[in-house]
């Protein structure tokens, strides 16, 4: 059996395992983020501690970062971190550090295109080729897979930044996001509601008025989403989804956005089953990691 290491690095927390698929984790660890000297460290201790311990090597390593990300092999950049807000990991030079620190080779991609592979190769878009997956929590980002693939292009998709039409007499509130204010991030991520009502999220109960704001901004980018990517279908994740009256309200919102132009059978009649939340959950993003290096490293396995 084929052995690949995924991590999910995420702002707050790393998760690592190893494995082939959800059914296959031979052994999986979780922390905190902190600085990056010491986070990485740890990462590397526990892929090089399981290698020597069970004498068995690992095809690969994916990652699904927070990024923004280099994913340019052309790029003096190439497999770092970029321009994150995050204090201190600004540049931070992830696939060289586990390349060299486990004699692996390893694949970077963001957090939320590793998720949507794994949601392809596991989960809720199983026998599709082109979906998107968007994540609504601490942030928003959203991957993209196309013809099987994750998206790439001048950089990466970065779907939490769209703007989206906003309303000063329905909702002053003015955004959060510390580069374009009322972006959908700036909007509708959880430490937004909680900027706007002064509560976190998850403390809100469903029939909290704001929860009818949220799905409107959610409708207005998936509305976005159909109109330039035509997606097959569109997951969504992360912390606000867990609020789970949201999916009836956006699925509404997103039929009377189009009113009936996309004249397909997914939006018109079974959008239940386009917009949906996914199946492999809060391991979506190691999972997605593990993917990865499935795809990358053993494409026919």
């Amino acid at each position: 059996m084929r052995l690949y290491g995924g991590i999910e690095a995420g702002g707050t927390k790393f998760v690592c395992a190893i494995g082939s698929s959800p059914e296959d984790i031979r052994s999986e660890v979780r922390f905190p983020t902190t600085e990056p000297a010491e986070t990485l460290g740890r990462a590397v201790d526990f892929f090089r501690q399981y290698m020597i311990k069970t004498r068995n090597r690992l095809e690969g390593i994916g990652i699904g970062s927070f990024g923004p990300v280099d994913l340019d092999p052309g790029s003096p950049d190439y497999g770092k971190i970029t321009t994150t807000p995050k204090a201190g990991w600004a540049f931070t030079d992830l696939c060289h550090t586990f390349e060299q620190g486990t004699a692996t080779p390893v694949i970077l991609d963001t957090d939320t295109n590793a998720a949507a592979l794994g949601e392809g190769f596991w989960g809720a878009a199983r026998d599709l080729r082109d979906y998107v997956y968007l994540t609504i929590g601490t942030g928003i980002g959203g991957g993209l897979v196309t013809h099987g693939k994750p998206h790439h292009g001048l950089i990466h998709p970065e779907m939490g930044h769209v703007r989206l039409p906003h309303s000063r007499e329905e909702d002053p509130f003015d955004g959060i996001c510390p580069f374009h204010g009322d972006c959908f991030e700036g909007l509708a991520s959880g430490p937004a509601i909680q900027a706007r009502t002064q509560q976190p999220a998850e403390s809100l109960p469903a029939y909290h008025p704001v929860w009818e704001l949220e799905a409107n901004y959610i409708a207005l980018a998936l509305t976005n989403l159909v109109c330039t990517l035509s997606p097959q279908r569109i997951i969504l994740g992360g912390g606000v989804m867990q609020q789970t009256q949201l999916f009836p309200m956006v699925r509404m919102k997103v039929q009377l956005m189009l009113n009936g132009y996309i004249h397909a059978p997914a939006i018109l009649e079974t959008i239940d089953q386009f917009i949906v939340p996914p199946r492999l959950g809060q391991r979506a993003g190691v999972l997605g990691a593990i993917a990865l290096a499935r795809q990358t490293f053993h494409p026919k396995g």
